[in-house]
C-alpha cells in the first residue's frame, strides 16, 4: 500500500505541476494555477497520514516506511525549488519571458550554488530523520524498528555524500575556459543567485 502511494504521490506531483503551469501560461488563469500548485504539499501530507495509519494498524515497520520518510524529506526540501525552476522555463517557452538564468558553472559562484543545494539536502535529511524518529517512538517496544533505524543512517549518508560533493567545488573549483566572459560570470553571483538570496 505504502509503495503504491509513494508512486501515486510522485505521479501526482508531476501531473499537478504540469497542469498548474499549463493553466498559468496557456489559459492565463493565474489563480487557478496557484491553487493547483498549492495542492502539491497535500500529497506529502496524505503520504504522512497514510504511513502513520499503516503503523497504527499494526503493520511491521519496513523499508517502505523508510522510503516514505525519505521521499517526504526530499519533496519538502526540493519541491519548491523544482517548481520555481520549471516555472521559469515554462514562462520562457510558453509566456514569452526571457530565458531563466543558468546555474553558474565555474569558480566561487558554482561553489556557492552547490553549497546552497547541499543545505537543502541537509534540510530534507533532517525532515526524514525526524519523521523516522517519530515512527520509532510511535512503534516503541511493540515492533522491530531496525529498518527505520537503518534508513536514518541512509539519510545521514546521503547528507554526507552530498556534502563531500559540494565541498569538492570549493577545494577544487572548476576553472572557466580562458576568454574573460565566462570567468566574469563565475566570479560574480548570477541573477538567479541574487533572486534566491533576496527570497
Amino acid at each position: 500500500m505504502i509503495v503504491a502511494l509513494i508512486i501515486a504521490c510522485e505521479v501526482g506531483f508531476w501531473v499537478l505541476l504540469a497542469l498548474g503551469l499549463a493553466v498559468r501560461y496557456l489559459l492565463k488563469w493565474r489563480r487557478t494555477s496557484n491553487v493547483l500548485l498549492l495542492c502539491e504539499p497535500v500529497l506529502e501530507l496524505v503520504l504522512f497520514v497514510a504511513t502513520a495509519i499503516d503503523l497504527k494498524n499494526g503493520a511491521e515497520p519496513g523499508w517502505e516506511h523508510g522510503v516514505a520518510a525519505l521521499y517526504i524529506g526530499y519533496t519538502v526540501a526540493f519541491g519548491h525549488y523544482t517548481i520555481r525552476w520549471l516555472d521559469g522555463h515554462a514562462a520562457h517557452r510558453l509566456g514569452g519571458a526571457p530565458p531563466p538564468p543558468k546555474p553558474p558553472r565555474y569558480g566561487r559562484a558554482r561553489a556557492r550554488h552547490e553549497a546552497k543545494l547541499w543545505l537543502r539536502a541537509v534540510f530534507g535529511g533532517a525532515v526524514a530523520l525526524v519523521l523516522l524518529q517519530l515512527a520509532v517512538w510511535y512503534v516503541g517496544d511493540s515492533g522491530d524498528v531496525s529498518s527505520l533505524r537503518s534508513f536514518q543512517w541512509v539519510a545521514l549518508r546521503v547528507i554526507g555524500i552530498y556534502g563531500l560533493i559540494a565541498l569538492s567545488y570549493t577545494v577544487w573549483p572548476r576553472k572557466a575556459p580562458k576568454g574573460g566572459a565566462a570567468e566574469d560570470r563565475s566570479a560574480a553571483p548570477s541573477k538567479g543567485e541574487k533572486e534566491e538570496a533576496r527570497r
